[in-house]
């Protein structure tokens, strides 16, 4: 062991990019099943991130860039037969034998230049091929049911895509558990309008609850009754005690006094102003929403200097969303929040792949971009709902 502890101190001392390190081949299958380590930076401190999977339940730690070493080798001397790394530099296996004899092979690789960019600009969070949220080879009790996994945890090839945009949603979510912090010691209130068949809403309570243990109670509301009495019967079946679907409409939903975030995916229309006004109105902290068929404005939309332009109706249709989102993110930041409009692959493929992603960040800003808002829709000659719910006017 000891060799293989100098052989991952080595690497770090000569400043070596190490890429990933995965443990697996467990001695006892009952507790941990597979380990996986990648360097991440936070507030510019190179670290590593450990996953450990044992069971359905993902693990993670923060392991010290001086503690990596011991680290990695008493997991293979206390939990794992076999070890792969990969550095700029080198690939390194390592396998017990059943008498615990250490086989350790080594290899130089050519140095890659944008592994070199890699190291430069700290940048070890975006491998999506690889490094996914939800785990690729270990069962997920929800995605074996909904037909993502086998029951072994093999994702099953004609539901890759699905896969892969379940795990870019929680990429969107990871991304604002800071903001998600509780003081006030009760649970965080989630709910999620127009969530469907759920995919997103139970990867959504998995992420949280199972794999980092937040204290959530989310509600899923739709309008199919049908569809509803599916997800609560899943739900109930997986033991998701603080995941609850209801039938209901966003626009008279008045089922919670407060959310901390509210998710909102492909809600048609203006069903999109509805639930972004509950949003406001409860001060939630986060708001993910992914808007849908935004016939509103293309109703309205008309420009004499742009009539060249919108006398074609699939552009028409097109600059009507586009300016429909744009005045949305504008109007919620009016509101005090920190708006982006981010690229969002939806779960059946469309061209609707725009997630607004909203994070509470103070008051009102004022009245100076409420004057662009109404330059801008008197020049398009619109008038949209969102600002109408939100009593901006």
């Amino acid at each position: 062991m000891e060799n293989l502890r100098k052989i991952i101190s080595n690497y770090i001392e000569k400043n070596e990019t190490i890429l990933a390190i995965t443990a697996s081949n467990p001695r006892d299958r009952e507790k941990i099943q597979k380990l996986k380590i990648r360097p991440v930076r936070k507030k510019e401190v190179l670290v590593y991130q450990a996953e450990s999977f044992i069971g359905t339940k993902v693990f993670h730690k923060t392991i010290e860039k001086n503690k990596l070493a011991d680290f990695v080798t008493s997991a293979v001397e206390q939990d794992f037969k076999q070890l792969e790394a990969k550095t700029d530099r080198h690939s390194l296996t390592v396998l017990v034998s059943k008498k615990g004899k250490l086989t350790i092979k080594e290899k130089a690789v050519a140095v890659q230049n944008n592994n070199v960019s890699q190291t430069n600009h700290g940048d070890f969070s975006h491998n999506k091929e690889k490094n996914y949220i939800l785990p690729q080879d270990i069962p997920v009790p929800f995605l074996v049911e909904l037909g993502v996994q086998t029951p072994e945890g093999k994702i099953i090839h004609a539901k890759y895509d699905k896969f892969r945009q379940i795990n870019r949603y929680l990429e969107f979510v990871r991304d604002i558990l800071p903001n998600l912090a509780n003081e006030e010691g009760r649970p965080i209130q989630i709910i999620d309008f127009g969530c469907g068949k759920s995919y997103l809403t139970f990867a959504l309570y998995y992420y949280l609850k199972v794999m980092n243990n937040y204290d959530i109670r989310i509600t899923g509301l739709d309008l199919k009754k049908d569809v509803i009495e599916t997800c609560q019967a899943l739900a109930d079946k997986f033991g998701y005690d603080g995941l609850k679907f209801l039938v209901g409409d966003i626009g008279t939903y008045e089922g919670a006094a407060q959310a901390d975030m509210v998710v909102t995916l492909h809600a048609c229309d203006t069903a999109t102003d509805y639930a972004l006004a509950k949003a406001v109105k409860w001060n939630a902290r986060v708001i993910l929403s992914v808007p849908c068929c935004q016939h509103e404005l293309n109703r309205q939309l008309k420009c004499q200097a742009l009539a060249p332009v919108l006398k074609y109706g699939i552009i028409k249709e097109r600059m009507a969303a586009l300016m429909t989102d744009a005045i949305r993110a504008n109007l919620l930041e009016e509101q005090g929040y920190d708006t982006q409009l981010l690229e969002f692959i939806d779960m059946e493929n469309t061209p609707k792949n725009l997630l607004i992603r909203a994070v509470k960040k103070g008051h009102m800003r004022g009245r100076a971009k409420t004057v662009q808002i109404a330059e801008l829709e008197t020049f398009l000659n619109v008038s949209p709902t969102l600002e109408k719910l939100l009593n901006m006017k």
